[in-house]
């Protein structure tokens, strides 16, 4: 399933995707990994959370993060929860495709069972009803 934190920016989501991922990684029975644009927070994460910084990997649009988002699932069976922080940067997405890949995103957590927590910065009231319905923390 795919939750979402939603704010302007500067609204504190990302200090709630930390506390929210380094809580998850006491009580998970798979592994984590945080998906970020830099590497500027490695050391507010758990050292049992994997940090990927997106941009290492020269992703330029929504559908190759998809990719990316599949190929880290494919290697690895024990994978728990996806955290993306900065989800329209790393995801390379405009306003136009936030429903699109949020939908994809959620096909893909529900058929490999990896839960995927985003942190997106929008306002909540903005968002269509479909990508609305799955924000858990609205700033």
């Amino acid at each position: 399933m795919v939750q979402i934190i939603a704010g302007e920016k500067g609204k504190g989501k990302t200090k709630i995707l930390l506390d929210k991922v380094n809580s998850d990684v006491k009580i998970s029975k798979g592994t984590i990994v945080y998906l970020d644009k830099s590497n500027k927070h490695m050391y507010e994460l758990n050292n049992k959370i994997r940090l990927i910084n997106v941009n290492d990997y020269c992703i330029e649009c929504a559908s190759e993060f998809v990719g990316f988002i599949c190929g880290i699932i494919s290697q690895d069976h024990d994978l728990d929860k996806i955290y993306l922080d900065s989800f329209l940067k790393v995801a390379c997405l405009s306003a136009d495709d936030i429903e699109r890949v949020i939908a994809k995103l959620d096909m893909i957590s529900v058929k490999f069972n990896v839960d995927i927590i985003i942190s997106l910065s929008a306002n909540a009231e903005t968002l269509s009803e479909p990508v609305r319905s799955k924000v858990i923390v609205a700033l």
